[in-house]
């Protein structure tokens, strides 16, 4: 009877605690919304009580979704689990963390817009020294076939009590077409070193954000990411679209457990600026592929390094495999840009309308110590 009652507390307390947790990688406290609010804190989908749902707590209006709910005739489909939650006109989520201050973390989570056309959602660690110091994610783009996207963003912990705020600024005449938002994440990035074998931080992707394990459709990093802030840790997001980062365990992956896919041609590109010595010649070797995703057709990476290019193509069957690039050049500054992006834009060839694209992976850069003999 005892063993009985300790394991109710546990459990009670487990639903109802509010307080700060620790995660390193994975999932926040509840992070998947299957602990939900009680009967009495509902009305209808509608959350009425500010920490109904155990571990977060909700500001305006903010409904509570089961897989499988319709609102007219449209099925609201939860990508894990049986719940996730819908965000309304300025609604918010919230849920409090320990960081460790000056670690550099990911935010992971999975979202789907509804009925509204143009939806973003803020992204907010606070409080931060920074002032604006928020992600805009814009999700009305879908890459996958099945309505659902992962996507992360970057932050430095500033304090180490600190509160994940995930926000719907949208205004829209229905507050019931906001954002389903499910399955959201944590993990701590370790900055990778540059070396002589490769002056390039993180070239073969293996440092990014948080892939949830039963995601089979990547997890999209959004434009205009600085590397400071990357949840592609030394890296630059600066294109109009997205990138994805992609997983060996449901994608094809050159090398390593870790890829980029580039989605949406000219506009999705990722850039690094490293420290370059003038009149010095350097090597920009990388591997394009394709995700084995029914991306097919012809495909090509283009590479630059400071006033220098090269256009690699790759004939993709949609099955795996890739093919190796190389760019030479010679170094005009002490500080040169190396950017990749897709020349075309590739759908998948399963009629979905999905934007799909090359992979790049095991992006290295060196110093060609004898040029002529190399």
């Amino acid at each position: 009877m005892k063993m009985q009652n300790l394991t109710l507390l546990l459990v009670l307390f487990l639903s109802t605690s509010h307080s700060a947790f620790s995660i390193t990688d994975g999932l926040l406290p509840n992070g998947n919304f299957e602990l939900g609010p009680k009967r009495g804190q509902l009305k209808g989908s509608v959350v009425t009580a500010q920490n109904a749902i155990p571990n977060w707590s909700v500001t305006g209006y903010v409904e509570y979704i089961q897989s499988g709910q319709k609102q007219g005739d449209m099925l609201l489909v939860v990508p894990e689990g049986a719940y996730a939650i819908r965000l309304g006109n300025e609604a918010s989520i919230k849920q409090n963390v320990k960081l460790v201050k000056g670690l550099h973390y990911a935010i992971t989570f999975s979202a789907a817009r509804t009925c509204a056309q143009e939806e973003k959602l803020n992204v907010s660690v606070v409080p931060s020294n920074e002032k604006r110091d928020w992600g805009q994610i814009p999700i009305q783009t879908m890459y996958g076939s099945n309505g659902w996207e992962s996507f992360s963003c970057g932050f430095v912990a500033d304090f180490q009590d600190a509160q994940i705020v995930i926000h719907n600024p949208g205004v829209e005449e229905d507050p019931a077409c906001g954002p389903l938002i499910d399955s959201v994440a944590l993990k701590v990035l370790n900055p990778p070193r540059r070396t002589r074998a490769n002056l390039l931080k993180n070239g073969n992707f293996e440092e990014g954000p948080y892939v949830f394990p039963n995601a089979s459709w990547g997890v999209l990093i959004p434009p205009h990411i600085e590397d400071a802030h990357s949840p592609l840790i030394g890296w630059i997001v600066e294109s109009l679209k997205a990138v994805k980062y992609i997983d060996s365990e449901h994608f094809s992956v050159p090398e390593g457990k870790r890829a980029i896919e580039l989605v949406a041609g000219k506009e999705s590109a990722i850039a690094q600026v490293v420290i370059t010595t003038v009149g010095r010649i350097y090597d920009l070797t990388f591997a394009v592929g394709d995700a084995s995703n029914a991306c097919e057709g012809s495909m090509m990476v283009e590479a630059f390094a400071g006033k220098d290019t090269v256009q690699v193509p790759y004939q993709s069957k949609g099955k795996g495999g890739f093919i190796r690039g190389k760019l030479r050049f010679k170094a005009v500054s002490t500080r040169t840009r190396v950017r990749f992006l897709s020349t075309y834009y590739t759908m998948k060839n399963d009629n979905s309308g999905s934007l799909c694209g090359p992979v790049i992976d095991d992006v290295k850069l060196f110093s060609v110590r004898y040029p002529r003999h190399a």
